[in-house]
């Protein structure tokens, strides 16, 4: 069984899904730790709540040796609202996963978070979005994408209505991967990922 760390920095709403799936058994794996950089997050209290380590840590170095004493084998960044360095990259390579509430490599990057995503995306007016869990790299929202799921975009929708439906595909996918990491399933060749389900 794998050792899991889930960093956040709100609701926690991902991470709940990944506890969830923990819990009924469907993902093999076990969280050792949640942190975030925002001492009020309801994540941390969600965590608290399943009886799983809560941690308030803003000092990445910090965040780092925390993740490494708990021997962690998988970092999930579930609403992580900062940009982790390329110290941290390097020391979980290909070991990070993140979910974006779009379709990469659209509407992403610096400054897309949240509801600004889905914010851009009805702006654009864009017929499709999305989400996306990917490995992360050196660059905000660029590493190598594990998978993707689509919602429509309404004609009526604003942000609020389409990141409601987006959410919901999001506690379908991060859990997906998470269970299919802990199996083994996932492989990462340059910029491809590949799953044997």
């Amino acid at each position: 069984m794998l050792n899991i760390g889930v960093l956040v920095s709100g609701g926690g709403s991902n991470l709940q899904a990944i506890i969830d799936g923990c819990e009924s058994g469907e993902i093999k794996g076990n969280i050792k730790v949640v942190i975030s950089n925002k001492e009020d997050a309801f994540g941390l209290e969600r965590a608290r709540k399943h009886n799983i380590k809560a941690v308030f840590e803003k000092n990445e170095d910090e965040v780092i040796k925390i993740l490494k004493e708990e021997n962690v084998d998988l970092v999930v960044l579930a609403g992580y609202l900062k940009i982790i360095s390329p110290k941290f990259v390097s020391e979980f390579e290909n070991k990070i996963m993140n979910i974006h509430p779009s379709l990469i490599p659209s509407f992403c990057g610096d400054g897309f978070y949240g509801e600004k995503v889905h914010q851009a995306v009805v702006d654009y007016g864009a017929k499709v979005s999305g989400a996306t869990v990917h490995f992360v790299n050196e660059e905000a929202d660029a590493g190598p994408i594990i998978m993707q799921d689509t919602v429509k975009v309404m004609d009526d929708d604003d942000a609020k209505m389409l990141a409601k439906r987006v959410l919901e595909v999001e506690h379908t996918i991060l859990p997906k991967c998470v269970k299919l990491f802990c199996e083994g399933k996932i492989s990462v060749e340059g910029r491809k990922v590949k799953v044997s389900e």
